[in-house]
């Protein structure tokens, strides 16, 4: 492979990396929210298909995009709040219960989606941020979606929050020690409940940027089991939201492998390579599964923990 040929082969990645990872990220923040309160939300790629399609038929019918955004967010708002309200009533299981709710989600996606296949709705903008580089590659990958930046925004809100805010410490607390949150008059329930709404509703937004900018269409394969690989990514940055998105954007690079050879003629093995994020989920989920640093930063109320 020449030096030329590499260059192109590394751009692609970086390239795939900024725009595959986004929809990593906002539902990696949404569950490691929710699982900082102490809940468990296995129904998030139901939450991404259902976000996805309210936001391109938002989109279609509105002609804005960002009402699309915004619909797709209370789409995912709806389902976690739902999943938060089910979940607080006596001997009912987290897990079961986010499954439950993925295929409800997906379910519901698929039936009113039907019609939005077709039709051609307004997609988000760009933010050309390598047209000064002089290079037609660099400045194809370097073109980004604003939701990235929101993202990374949220994230470092989040962790700054956890860090040194008093909502932060409830959350944790809740997380951590139902009994000493009770114990300090917090409402273990309702922590739960709102942290899994807005959970869900981070995840809403990044089923938006499936539909809405890459791919940037509607159909019913669209989130590739995306929601279902954001749980391992947050077990993986150890319930840190800067951490998740790293992470994402590590994902979004393995992502982005097949494609990027493809570009440059290498058709042998291009299947493999675009296993490669569910290959990096089975590692990440053996390598945590004996990891004392994942058990050590485990919230302890999470139903896999007990």
């Amino acid at each position: 492979m020449s030096d030329n040929t590499l260059i192109i082969v590394l751009v692609s990645i970086l390239g795939g990396a900024l725009r595959v990872s986004t929809p990593f990220m906002f539902v990696a923040l949404g569950e490691c929210l929710t699982e900082k309160s102490g809940r468990v939300n296995l129904g998030l790629e139901g939450t991404l298909v259902l976000g996805a399609m309210s936001a391109y038929a938002t989109s279609y019918h509105t002609g804005s995009p960002w009402a699309g955004v915004l619909a797709a967010g209370c789409a995912g708002a709806l389902l976690g709040s739902i999943h938060g309200y089910v979940c607080k009533l006596p001997r009912v299981n987290d897990v079961a219960i986010g499954i439950a709710m993925m295929l409800f989600g997906t379910g519901i996606a698929f039936f009113f989606g039907k019609a939005y296949i077709q039709p051609t709705a307004p997609r988000l903008p760009s933010i050309p941020l390598g047209d000064w580089t002089g290079s037609p590659q660099l400045a194809t990958a370097l073109q980004i979606n604003p939701l990235l930046i929101v993202g990374i925004i949220v994230a470092v809100i989040m962790a700054w929050g956890f860090a040194n805010t008093k909502w932060g410490l409830i959350v944790r607390m809740s997380g951590d020690s139902a009994p000493s949150a009770k114990a300090m008059g917090v409402s273990v329930d309702l922590v739960r409940f709102v942290a899994t709404t807005a959970g869900g509703f981070l995840a809403g937004i990044g089923g938006a940027f499936l539909s809405l900018y890459y791919p940037g269409s509607w159909n019913q394969g669209l989130s590739s089991g995306q929601g279902l690989m954001a749980v391992a990514l947050v077990i993986f940055a150890r319930w840190n939201p800067i951490r998740c998105v790293v992470a994402a954007l590590l994902f979004g690079a393995t992502g982005a492998i097949g494609p990027a050879l493809q570009s440059v003629g290498v058709t042998q093995g291009y299947y493999f390579f675009n296993a490669a994020p569910y290959i990096l989920t089975l590692f990440i989920m053996i390598a945590s599964a004996g990891s004392k640093n994942a058990s050590r930063d485990v919230p302890g109320e999470l139903s896999i923990t007990k």
